[in-house]
């Protein structure tokens, strides 16, 4: 044996406390959770928990299958709730990963939205075009994965609707989008075509504002609020697997509310 190494004693009890924190969090309430024992998971994920690499794998495996679980649950057709206007959040909350000073500044006389992979028609689209495109609007609830919530009314085009009119392939398996504030995220295809799934250009009633996301924010009552993408500027479908901005630091990807 090499005495040179200090042997590492993992703490069974720590790990399943973290790994039933991981299941716990609101987008990974699934049945039965709270009757997850250590050994079921580890021949869950086909990981052996030996160092503190194996339990990154164990944990990131844990949530890569809880991710699958969502997806087999999912209902395409199952609408989230809506509300009265006189229950909209006023004023409704700030959030991103950087201050509200920092909030990206786009031009939209400038502004052209690039559409790529699997569709058939790729021409970029200006705001005025965009705006041209069949409207309709929702008062439904944006769920923070920090525990908070809020509710807002959004307007703009369902997105299913938009994905026709560029052609796009709806059996791909993927929506990637990358924002003007260097975020990026990513969806499965079902939740594109959900009928709830906005393509948003307003909030409230008014032209949406920069700290809510202008030009536009894909807006997602069935998703937790890190899977709603502001400032878009570009989208697209592919069958390989875009990953996001949180969902690379290990936030759960398919992020069901």
């Amino acid at each position: 044996m090499d005495k040179s190494k200090p042997i590492v004693t993992l703490d069974r009890r720590l790990i399943l406390r973290d790994a039933v924190r991981e299941l716990d969090m609101p987008s990974r309430r699934l049945f039965a959770k709270r009757a997850v024992t250590l050994g079921g998971l580890t021949m869950l994920t086909g990981c052996s928990l030996t160092d503190d690499a194996s339990v990154d794998r164990f944990l990131t495996a844990v949530s890569r299958f809880n991710d699958r679980v969502q997806g087999w649950l999912f209902d395409p057709k199952r609408l989230a709730p809506t509300y009265a206007e006189s229950m909209i959040t006023r004023p409704f909350p700030f959030n991103a990963f950087y201050g509200e000073d920092e909030v990206p500044e786009v031009d939209g006389a400038d502004f052209r939205l690039e559409v790529g992979g699997m569709v058939a028609r790729k021409d970029p689209w200006t705001l005025e075009q965009l705006y041209a495109l069949p409207q309709t609007s929702q008062v439904t609830r944006h769920i923070c994965v920090e525990g908070w919530s809020a509710i807002g009314k959004w307007g703009g085009t369902p997105f299913s609707e938009f994905l026709r009119r560029v052609g796009a392939d709806t059996s791909a398996k993927y929506v990637g989008f990358r924002c003007a504030d260097d975020y990026f995220t990513s969806i499965d295809m079902p939740t594109a075509l959900h009928p709830q799934t906005l393509l948003t250009f307003t909030y409230d009633g008014e032209k949406l504002p920069p700290k809510y996301g202008f030009p536009m924010k894909l807006r997602m009552p069935t998703k937790l609020g890190y899977k709603n993408p502001k400032h878009i500027m570009a989208l697209y479908v592919t069958n390989t697997y875009p990953g996001g901005y949180w969902e690379d630091q290990g936030y759960n990807w398919f992020g069901g509310s």
